[in-house]
Order: structure tokens, then C-alpha cells, then sequence
């Protein structure tokens, strides 16, 4: 027996793939929570980007991002993360050294300020194997059918918050923040979207550029 569905279905169908495609590359909304002070002598020529996470992978791909999209606005930056490993102690003397090392005017940090993870629970399609074998009868079949079903799978969607914060060397302070809120789907089916560290990456760039905290 063969299963058809139906034009309206078909379209529906696409229309729901439409819409979570839409959600996974949703826009960042990015807020101001500090805003920049004319004193702070800027735009920054020399920037040390930090990400604070728990995972040095995570740390280092949103470090790479960001240094590369400042870069493309013409501004020298390093991540923290070339300069060390995963057994190198986050504290203030580390980053301190760092700062003294490139001779950075700016320091750039960023961080998770809240992660929420809600899931569901997707059943999966069956694999089915059918095996034909004639019989003594007229136009009769003898069928076998195998079919193997897959344990159900998670489909995740995450509200993540990054907040940045930018120091001035200088001043010894903060002189600028945002705060980047996204909504991102992912699909049991298809892995880890790197995308999102480029996305937030571009999101908090343009945000400085905006600002006039580096050069455009």
C-alpha cells in the first residue's frame, strides 16, 4: 500500500519547514545597557576579545568570529584563547598579562547571562524492508516485513543572552555594553548549527561600529 499526500498537506507542510527555518536564523536583538561616553578615547585600534564559557571550544569558535569580523572593519584584535589553553587559569592576572603582552587599548568580554532549554519529543519514522515472494495462486504474493523504529529524539529550542561589556585600558573601566538576546532551534536531525557564533559575532561588531568604538 502506498501513502500520498495531499496538495494541501504538501504546502503545509512546507509552510511549517518555512517557519522554523525563519526562527533558527532569527535576527539578535541586541539592547544598550551602558552607554558610550565621548571620553573614553575611541575607536579602538588594539582589542583583546574574551569569551567566558565553561567550554574552550565554545570560547574559542566566538572569539574567532568576533576577532574576524573586526578585522573586516578594520580593527586589530586577538582572542584571549590564542594566547592560552583550556588548563589556563580565567582570573584577572591572566587577562591582565595578555593586555601587557599586545599592548591592547581596549579589552572586549563576553559572556552567557542566561541560557533557557525548553525540548520535545519527536517520534521517528520507521525503516520498513518488504520482502516479495510468489505463491501457487494467481496474481497472490507472499509478503515479509521488516521494519525497525528508532528510539524517539529531542528537537531543543534555546533562549540564549550574551552580555559584552568593553573596557577601556585607559580609563581602567567600562565604558560600553549590550546585551544580545536570540531565540535558536535545534533539530535532533541536524547537528550543531555553527552559524550562531557568527551570528552573534556580527550582531555585537556592528553594535560597536554603531557606536563609533571602532573604526568603520
Amino acid at each position: 500500500m502506498t501513502s500520498r499526500i495531499s496538495p494541501k498537506l504538501a504546502i503545509l507542510l512546507a509552510l511549517i519547514a518555512t517557519f522554523f527555518t525563519a526562527c533558527g536564523a532569527a535576527p539578535t536583538k541586541v539592547t544598550t545597557t551602558i552607554e558610550f561616553a565621548d571620553a573614553a578615547n575611541a575607536p579602538y585600534e588594539n582589542v583583546l576579545v574574551i569569551f567566558l564559557a565553561e567550554s574552550f571550544d565554545s570560547r574559542r569558535y566566538l572569539e574567532t568570529e568576533i576577532v574576524k569580523s573586526l578585522a573586516e572593519n578594520g580593527t586589530k584584535a586577538v582572542r584571549s584563547t590564542s594566547m592560552m589553553d583550556s588548563r589556563t587559569p580565567i582570573e584577572r592576572k591572566t587577562f591582565v598579562d595578555m593586555v601587557d603582552k599586545i599592548n591592547a587599548d581596549a579589552v572586549l568580554v563576553t559572556q552567557i547571562a542566561s541560557l533557557q532549554s525548553t525540548g520535545e519529543v519527536v517520534n521517528m519514522n520507521p525503516q520498513a524492508t518488504y520482502n516479495f515472494r510468489p505463491t501457487y495462486y494467481y496474481n497472490v504474493w507472499s509478503v515479509d516485513l521488516q521494519e525497525y523504529t528508532e528510539p524517539q529524539a529531542i528537537d531543543f529550542e534555546h533562549k540564549l543572552s550574551l552580555a559584552t561589556q568593553l573596557f577601556s585600558v585607559q580609563a581602567e573601566d567600562v565604558v560600553w555594553a549590550i546585551e544580545a538576546n536570540s531565540d535558536i532551534i535545534e533539530a535532533f536531525d541536524d547537528g550543531r548549527d555553527y552559524s550562531i557564533y557568527v551570528k552573534e559575532a556580527k550582531a555585537i561588531v556592528n553594535s560597536l561600529a554603531r557606536g563609533g568604538l571602532i573604526s568603520k
